[in-house]
């Protein structure tokens, strides 16, 4: 049994780099990748996983990161909204968000891309129901959702090939 406090080495793959920090073993991931490892992106909302405010992807499954203990992420893929974009381009979903109008004041927007773009990876052409199932668990309190959905088809549509 480890002592109150006393921390331990774990070694993490968190949006394709390999990273090794010591952690309270009770420590979440969401308390981890926003303190220690200073990925903020990632939100403190509910800490009860109603929100989804903390979505991240684990091994390309919407996780939340509030209910996740750091240690059952060892040997796993860790991806965070601020691994979405790549080589300096927003990913297509963060670039239809930005065009629709779909971000308001943001907090729960990382949640939301990341759940949609585990689904875009899932299902190239999802309908507008198939978009609203996914995106269940998480919350928004600016919007009608409308928008979010529209941005999500938008980037299925652009990632599929169409204008």
């Amino acid at each position: 049994m480890s002592e109150p406090g006393r921390k331990i080495l774990v070694s993490l793959r968190v949006n394709g780099s390999d990273i090794e920090c010591a952690i309270v073993p009770s420590k979440t991931l969401l308390e981890v990748l926003r303190e220690d490892l200073g990925l903020t992106g990632t939100k403190h909302g509910c800490e009860l996983g109603h929100c989804g405010a903390c979505t991240v992807l684990i091994d390309g499954q919407p996780t939340l990161a509030c209910l996740t203990l750091t240690l059952e992420c060892e040997g796993r893929e860790i991806r965070t909204i601020e691994g979405l974009a790549g080589d300096g381009e927003l990913h297509p979903l963060q670039q239809a968000f930005v065009e629709t109008g779909a971000a308001q004041c943001g907090y729960c927007t990382g949640g939301i891309l990341m759940t949609a773009s585990a689904l875009l990876e899932r299902k190239a052409d999802p309908s507008d129901q198939e978009i609203r199932s996914a995106l269940a668990g998480n919350l928004c309190r600016c919007t009608g959702y409308v928008k979010i959905i529209d941005a999500v088809a938008l980037a299925a549509r652009r990632m599929n090939g169409a204008a």
